[in-house]
């Protein structure tokens, strides 16, 4: 057995710091063990472009030498199903280093259900929205925006438990986590450290009964 390392950052700046990136390739280095890492490619890139001249590279170089390649979580691929799709079309074996057991099958199964989820948040926070405004409550009072805020934390408790668990659990790495992963705060932005720390305050309160 021998393996193809893919890394992907999302920014310039990650990609010169080594922030995330380290990360990944300790990953990579544990679960290959005592087998080789007969190459390494690293794309600096969003997870949104389709375009990845490394992942191509690494694709091939792993086609070429019958190898697998690797990667240190799902997401370095793509959060989209229909590339991961086509990915997996290539009949190159693919191991992600925090799924050591899932097979090709399972990625595409992961991506899809994680699509899913993402689209079903946004639904049932703007399903909660339109239900305050259909009972006639102001959406513009101090206490409709704060029940406004905890639903949107609700919508994201699935999310943010299963990045914890993954042990994305500092504010940074959370922040940095949902914007690769596409999702926005209620207003559409990116995500800061404060806004995770008050999305944690929210969520912690309103599931602490539960």
């Amino acid at each position: 057995m021998q393996y193809v390392a893919y890394y992907r950052v999302s920014t310039q700046k990650q990609g010169q710091s080594g922030l995330g990136l380290e990360a990944q390739q300790a990953a990579v280095k544990l679960f290959a063990g005592s087998h080789p890492i007969i190459a390494e490619y690293t794309e600096v890139e969003s997870g949104k472009r389709d375009d990845r001249p490394q992942l191509e590279a690494a694709l091939e170089d792993a086609a070429k030498n019958k190898a697998v390649l690797v990667i240190a979580k799902l997401d370095r691929l793509s959060r989209d199903v229909h590339f991961i799709s086509g990915l997996l079309k290539r009949n190159v074996p693919i191991k992600a280093c925090d799924m050591p057991h899932a097979d090709n099958f399972q990625f595409h199964i992961m991506a899809a259900v994680a699509e899913k989820e993402r689209e079903m948040i946004a639904e049932r926070t703007k399903v909660a929205i339109a239900a305050k405004r259909a009972r006639g409550q102001e959406w513009g009072t101090n206490a409709a925006r704060v029940d406004e805020a905890n639903t949107f934390a609700r919508s994201l408790y699935k999310e943010i438990q299963m990045l914890i668990n993954s042990g994305t659990d500092t504010p940074a790495a959370l922040a940095r986590a949902l914007n690769e992963r596409g999702v926005r705060t209620s207003k559409g932005g990116l995500w800061g450290t404060g806004q995770i720390v008050r999305l944690l305050s929210r969520i912690n309160g309103n599931t602490s009964t539960d």
